[in-house]
């Protein structure tokens, strides 16, 4: 935006500077002067001063005009700022004030309307310091009404409107527009509304789309002679919503959009009346002003906040002005700043520290917090008057996870698989396609304001990211795809959001078949000792979880409907899923245009890193042979291996240091169908003494007969 340096000064009569060092002065303020322009002298000789081009980060709407700015010089230089003269001629009195509403269904949207009637005005061209400012800021001039908006606008930076008042049937009623319900605006266009469009209407009609531009219907004309007078304050959302739907960024959406100051209103209007009437005319009645109390409460009306010169000193730290012992950031300083920028400190009486509560000005919705203050004074004082200083060293924390986060990482890419990562959103499809593994909550998060259809939710599950990555490999003729990804998925409602941590496994690509499985088999399989190994990195392995059947890890055909009924299957920890894997379900594949089969799996990290990390231990190598000693038995083909090594764990050899099947193996020849043979090897070992036969016979005589309990036979 462009600022005059003259019109400036009229706030702030007394700035001793320069413009370019008062342009200086404002940037290290944070009030960026990106460019100054020498505007020459007019005709009589008389310095035009300088254009500013501004550039307002989209939180300070209070510094997008003239006056916003003034404040901060003012602030700067410690010196008074101009108030507005908004002294009106006295006013006709009337026996029936103007009908002015706000509907019940407006009332969350429109916080505040002020309305003015005035009489027997003369609309004609601008003149004086509205003309000459116009032409230094290139504005097109229109007529004295129009234009006093418009410079309102520039100079304290509310928006406000006239209506040409004999148009106006009745009386106005701010309330939503009915869906489907006309209008036609300044620029000609005729718009279809919306039925949370908020408009200013009268008895009958709408007369303008509130926030964004007035309407044909009540523009002002050279034959006007009443107006209507309106400044309001309006939800920024709301005004967002309408402009963006109806295509239509105006000066006046811009400061709505960002929040406009709720106790400007009637300052506003009395400015823009005073212009109106410098042509003639005269104000009827008392300024009509309606509020909603909830909106003046949590805008105008906000609790103050409690700020602690100590915590200003420590936060800021040591300044070039400090003496010693003493900083140059004193109680007085402060007031002297937040003072000038609009607040209102009253002290603490029974505080040990210098403390106050500090009421905001209603034209600075940005600050919140205690923290806000700080920086305020920090940014008036000046960043470039602070000490170089190093911050105290801190002693560097883990995370509690990282530990865990590293070990699953690094035995996944030990396994071949690659680290990627996707997009945090998801569509409204995979949105209900797609659920985590064992979510703490269900539903699905829709964003306020989305990047695009295809990202309208947070992903309640790493799945659809992962196809999109494996499908983008596979289209540029990768053979063969191996990836994981560790990240956060969402569930529960816009009220309380669910983070969990979840693991996604893709596979895809030429898998190699073997003599007891299939190529799409081995996939499966792969994917399931994944899971396995996995486990493995935790006091969780196979083995020991499966000693106990309450907390044992078994696997369940009840996978999710987005892989294949029959090649896929649930991991169940405990009994509670803790991950599921197998075949892409064929819908799916079909719906993202894949040729070939793609295995996924997804685990719960969270319940998995609630296992204890297993540590990992060194023991002294035995000095003492080592004896092994095979078993051969036929067993039905429903006893699981899991089954056997827990029997034979139950026996409590503490000298059996190892146990595996060395070969599996069926004859359909010898009628053994339905069963399989398994050679077991034990390796039996002390690290105390040389073990002896006895023992050894022993202990094979307790297995034989543990293994014969489970419906075992020895083979002969």
């Amino acid at each position: 935006m462009n600022i005059l340096s003259n019109w400036l000064r009229t706030y702030v009569p007394g700035i001793a500077v320069d413009d370019l060092q008062l342009a200086e002065d404002l940037t290290l303020r944070g009030i960026a002067v990106e460019g100054v322009h020498d505007l020459g002298s007019d005709t009589e000789g008389k310095p035009n001063g300088h254009l500013f081009e501004m550039d307002i980060t989209t939180n300070r709407v209070d510094a997008m005009n003239h006056y916003g700015i003034a404040r901060e010089a003012a602030t700067i230089y410690n010196l008074p700022l101009v108030p507005f003269d908004t002294a009106l001629p006295a006013a006709q009195s009337v026996a029936q004030p103007f009908s002015v509403e706000i509907a019940d269904d407006a009332k969350n949207v429109c916080g505040r309307f002020t309305a003015r009637v005035l009489r027997g005005v003369t609309i004609a061209p601008s003149n004086g310091l509205v003309a000459e400012y116009f032409a230094l800021l290139g504005l097109k001039a229109i007529s004295n009404a129009v234009d006093a908006s418009n410079f309102v606008l520039q100079g304290m930076g509310h928006p406000t409107h006239a209506f040409d008042l004999d148009k106006i049937d009745g009386g106005i009623l701010v309330r939503l527009a009915r869906k489907g319900e006309k209008l036609r605006l300044l620029d000609g266009t005729e718009r279809t509304l919306e039925a949370d469009d908020l408009v200013i209407a009268d008895h009958s009609k709408a007369l303008s789309l509130a926030g964004v531009m007035g309407g044909w219907d009540s523009m002002i004309t050279p034959e006007t002679k009443n107006i209507l007078v309106e400044a309001a304050w309006f939800d920024p959302a709301s005004i967002r919503r309408s402009s963006r739907r109806h295509g239509l960024h105006t000066d006046a959406s811009h400061r709505y959009e960002r929040g406009a100051d709720f106790n400007a209103c009637p300052v506003a209007n009395a400015r823009v009346s005073k212009l109106i009437l410098q042509s003639g005319g005269t104000p009827e009645g008392e300024l009509i002003d309606r509020i909603v109390p909830a909106i003046a409460a949590r805008t105008a009306d906000r609790s103050p906040i409690a700020l602690s010169i100590h915590q200003v000193q420590r936060h800021l730290g040591t300044t070039l002005d400090d003496q010693p012992k003493q900083s140059a950031l004193t109680a007085e300083i402060v007031r002297q700043y937040l003072t000038a920028l609009g607040c209102e400190l009253t002290a603490h009486a029974n505080s040990a520290d210098a403390t106050f509560a500090v009421k905001l000005p209603s034209w600075r919705l940005d600050l919140e917090r205690e923290i806000d203050l700080i920086e305020e004074v920090a940014r008036v004082y000046g960043y470039n008057r602070f000490a170089n200083t190093l911050p105290t060293a801190l002693p560097v924390m883990a995370h509690p996870l990282a530990a865990a986060e590293a070990a699953v990482r690094t035995r996944l890419l030990a396994l071949g698989y690659s680290e990627a990562i996707s997009s945090s959103f998801a569509s409204e499809a995979d949105g209900a396609t797609f659920r985590a593994v064992c979510p703490t909550a269900s539903g699905a998060i829709a964003l306020e304001n989305p990047l695009s259809d295809e990202a309208r939710l947070l992903r309640p599950s790493l799945a659809p990211g992962m196809l999109a990555m494996l499908a983008h490999n596979l289209n540029r003729d990768v053979r063969e795809a191996r990836l994981f990804e560790q990240g956060s998925v969402f569930t529960g409602s816009q009220e309380l959001v669910v983070e969990s941590h979840s693991l996604s496994l893709g596979l895809a690509g030429e898998m190699a078949a073997t003599s007891l499985h299939s190529a799409k088999d081995v996939a499966i399989f792969e994917l399931k000792g994944v899971v396995e190994s996995l486990l493995s990195l935790f006091a969780a392995s196979p083995e020991t979880l499966g000693r106990s059947a309450a907390a044992g890890l078994t696997f369940s055909n009840d996978a999710p409907a987005w892989l294949e009924a029959g090649r896929s299957a649930t991991a169940l920890l405990g009994g509670v899923p803790i991950a599921c894997f197998g075949e892409l379900a064929a819908t799916q594949r079909e719906a993202r245009k894949l040729r070939q089969p793609v295995y996924l799996a997804e685990m719960d990290l969270d319940a998995l890193y609630r296992l204890p990390l297993r540590r990992a231990t060194a023991r002294e190598i035995s000095r003492f042979q080592a004896v092994e000693r095979d078993f051969s038995f036929t067993f039905a083909d429903a006893v699981e291996w899991r089954c056997i090594a827990e029997a034979i764990h139950a026996l409590g050899i503490a000298e059996l240091t190892r146990l595996a099947p060395v070969e599996i193996f069926r004859d359909a020849k010898a009628g053994s169908a339905g069963s399989y043979a398994l050679l077991l090897r034990c390796v039996f070992q002390s690290n105390l003494r040389t073990l002896r036969e006895d023992e050894l016979n022993d202990w094979s005589a307790r297995l034989i007969a543990a293994l014969t309990a489970l419906g075992g036979s020895i083979r002969r």
